[in-house]
């Protein structure tokens, strides 16, 4: 029998979190947004707006909004949107609440510093007693939360699950495509966060169309190779969830990784370039753990690489590329 979702929990209250909660209400779900900040929670209660991460962006009044994630637990399902690197300290402070079984829909984009996890292996060492499933793809927080239209993937391995989950949430200008390879879901979402922020530098730098194009193309590869290395079937990285998130990401300055890309290639330090930003840059902290988790796997890949030592300030911009230039002649796969 398949399993129907009347509450959403939504887990983070920033620019995505709180497009994703106004995703569940519009499906129908009563929904309750989870924020940490007093201030979120304040704005939205006081205006209607999350004025500190997507302003200008009247919510849904039928929103509940929370500083409690014991108020979650009792959710049909829930929504995990913390960025990458906080996701762990987040899941623990609500795994005293998770009730066996419960769908936990992650939508954090990166790879886990120090562990080089996935978030659904993360997850799973915290809140074993949960469901997991991914929501990733081609996703910009400002047009979702508009209802403009949307096209994701929800990868899930219960395929009856993802069935109800993608049910759920769907909308006329919302649709979420099933998949059951969560590792290509989580793999495609992080790498291009990181290429991304490279695709900004050669922006930055007018290097051209032609290299944007290239360095797409090719980090579309590395993409590929380093989710095929970790089990992802490579088909999965062909969707929304790997070129459809990569071609969005990296060819709009709207982008947070990309803006910092851009600063980059403009003259600007690191610091500068994230000065000011609220919202997190997800590709700057994941850059260093897909470096590592290539290596540990024995995958090439120059591109990530040398973003990630670009921003550890091992390597210029200009040494970056005369490296990724220098590189020998292969064939192309």
């Amino acid at each position: 029998m398949t399993e129907v979702f009347r509450t959403a929990g939504v887990i983070g209250a920033g620019a995505w979190g709180t497009a994703l909660a106004e995703v569940c209400g519009r499906a129908g779900l009563k929904t309750t947004l989870w924020a940490r900040e007093p201030e979120v929670r304040e704005s939205i209660a006081a205006t209607g707006e999350n004025g500190l991460f997507l302003p200008g962006v009247q919510l849904s009044p039928d929103l509940t909004v929370t500083g409690d994630l014991e108020t979650l637990a009792a959710c049909d399902m829930v929504l995990a949107v913390p960025p990458a690197q906080f996701l762990r300290p987040t899941l623990a402070a609500f795994a005293p609440h998770v009730r066996e079984g419960l769908p936990v829909l992650l939508c954090a984009k990166g790879i886990e510093q120090g562990s080089l996890k996935l978030m659904t292996e993360v997850m799973q060492e915290l809140l074993p007693q949960a469901r997991p499933a991914v929501l990733s793809g081609p996703s910009f927080a400002g047009e979702v939360a508009r209802g403009l239209p949307t096209a994701v993937t929800l990868a899930c391995e219960d395929a009856e699950l993802g069935k109800a989950l993608a049910a759920a949430i769907a909308s006329p200008a919302f649709r979420p495509y099933l998949a059951d390879d969560m590792i290509g879901a989580e793999a495609g979402g992080a790498v291009k966060n990181v290429l991304a922020i490279a695709c900004g530098v050669v922006e930055g730098l007018q290097l051209g169309r032609s290299a944007h194009a290239a360095l797409i193309t090719r980090g579309f590869a590395e993409m590929v190779r380093l989710a095929v290395a970790k089990g992802a079937k490579a088909e999965t990285l062909a969707g929304l969830c790997g070129l459809g998130d990569l071609v969005l990401t990296c060819s709009s300055p709207q982008s947070r990784n990309m803006s910092v890309g851009l600063a980059l290639g403009s003259g600007r330090s690191l610091e500068q370039a994230l000065s000011g930003k609220l919202s997190v840059a997800e590709g700057v902290a994941t850059a260093p753990a897909v470096r590592a988790l290539a290596a540990s796997l024995g995958v090439q890949m120059p591109i990530c690489e040398a973003m990630a030592a670009v921003l550890a300030g091992e390597i210029t911009l200009n040494k970056a590329i005369d490296g990724l230039l220098s590189r020998p002649l292969k064939s192309e796969r």
